[in-house]
């Protein structure tokens, strides 16, 4: 061990460190965080749309009288009040099951890890949307699975594409061990499958004994009627649900769920237990005092207007001030569109330049493991209030016509490439 080398244990990591890589969205944090740049970039939820002296007396009303409890170890499965009414929320999404079904966890990002950790060994093929969650992708690189990318349309996950990478994935003579999806308002495309499509992907799944990962953080934050039917309301035994309270209460409270067959869930308990022992009781229990005392179906609703208000910003300001050659999704809910730019544009070529005129947002590459994305991108409206929306499309309109003027002055490859025909780097941005 060399004391001169920048890392000494380079030597001893584990392989599986070689697919762990930074989230872009992650590395543009410490720039899109300045006040004067518009970040369109990060899903954070307007969490100040939270009474704070409401948390704060539910808060104080749990440590009075259970405060014991909430400061103490709990179950590797979750507090089991908790669990119940766990169920009360899914019925919103038409999934019923028993509490013993259900394990909480840190997150649903913790529940996606578990998952993983129990059903991929190094090599399995996952099959993803393309593109997909960034969070998910880091999970399924970190236990050394194949991720294969499968082609979406404005409906989300294509049937067809489904059947043909099964197919060719097996002929590769790989194992598939799961299919990974947001159904709902999906992170970052933006698109919904509707009835007919699930119950297509369904099928797939059961017909070619597929385990079916239903990841629904936003399900409950739909503009218009009522939340879409969960995959996992359909089959209880192809199907793991993974929901969130980040979207509907508070990310900082760090509290998910899975529900699962029952031997899956005995699997991702032993998971969990051996991964932090219990997810935390103060989180879990200030979670079930709010859910007990406080009307959270109206706070969902709130959420949902003023998330619909910040949406409408973004898509006006896209159409009045975009190129008429770039298209985007139109979300019926959630937090993100997903922007396909004029052919001969790179999204991440042209952060550099957006950072320095003070916007922000997330380049597609983010979202594949294998280089596609450069012509597009992930804008975020779930935070900024709707001037500051304005404001920042106001910026990254202008960004955007400079990129298309440079490109029909020099052409396209001037654009994206360097002198040795690579794609041009975003220094000191990721």
């Amino acid at each position: 061990m060399s004391g001169s080398r920048l890392d000494p244990w380079v030597d001893s990591y584990a392989e599986r460190t070689q697919g762990m890589t930074a989230s872009e969205i992650r590395a543009l944090f410490a720039v899109a965080s300045r006040p004067e740049v518009v970040s369109l970039a990060g899903g954070m939820p307007f969490v100040q749309a939270l009474s704070m002296d409401m948390m704060a007396d539910t808060v104080a009303k749990l440590i009075r009288e259970r405060g014991a409890t909430a400061l103490q170890y709990g179950s590797g499965q979750g507090d089991v009040t908790l669990r119940e009414q766990i169920l009360e929320v899914m019925e919103e999404v038409k999934v019923t099951a028993h509490p013993d079904d259900i394990i909480v966890t840190t997150g649903s990002q913790m529940a996606l890890d578990l998952v993983t950790r129990v059903f991929c060994d190094p090599s399995d093929v996952v099959l993803v949307e393309a593109p997909s969650y960034v969070g998910a992708l880091g999970v399924f690189r970190a236990y050394e699975c194949g991720v294969v990318h499968v082609a979406m349309d404005d409906e989300g996950l294509s049937p067809a594409a489904l059947e043909e990478a099964i197919r060719d994935v097996r002929a590769s003579g790989r194992r598939i061990k799961m299919i990974y999806t947001i159904p709902s308002f999906h992170n970052p495309a933006g698109v919904t499958q509707g009835p007919q499509r699930r119950a297509e992907i369904l099928l797939i799944a059961q017909r070619e004994g597929i385990l079916l990962l239903e990841d629904d953080p936003y399900g409950l934050l739909g503009f218009e009627g009522e939340p879409p039917r969960a995959i996992r309301a359909d089959d209880a035994d192809g199907v793991i649900y993974l929901g969130s309270f980040s979207k509907t209460i508070a990310s900082g409270l760090r509290v998910g769920w899975a529900v699962a067959p029952h031997g899956v869930r005995e699997k991702l308990v032993l998971a969990a237990e051996s991964a932090v022992l219990c997810p935390s009781n103060y989180a879990q229990l200030t979670v079930s005092e709010y859910l007990a005392t406080q009307p959270w179906r109206d706070q969902i609703s709130t959420f949902r207007d003023l998330y619909r208000e910040r949406r409408d910003a973004l898509l006006d300001s896209m159409t009045s001030l975009f190129p008429s050659d770039i298209t985007w999704t139109v979300p019926a809910g959630g937090f993100y569109s997903w922007i396909t730019l004029p052919k001969g544009l790179d999204a991440k070529a042209m952060l550099p330049r957006a950072v320095a005129a003070l916007v922000a947002y997330v380049p597609g590459t983010g979202f594949y493991v294998d280089g596609q994305g450069r012509q597009n991108l992930r804008l975020s409206y779930c935070y900024p209030d709707p001037d500051r929306i304005r404001e920042g499309v106001r910026r990254l309109a202008g960004v955007i016509e400079s990129e298309l003027e440079i490109a029909q002055t020099f052409g396209t490859g001037a654009v994206l490439l360097d002198s040795e025909g690579s794609v041009n780097p975003a220094p000191n941005i990721l």
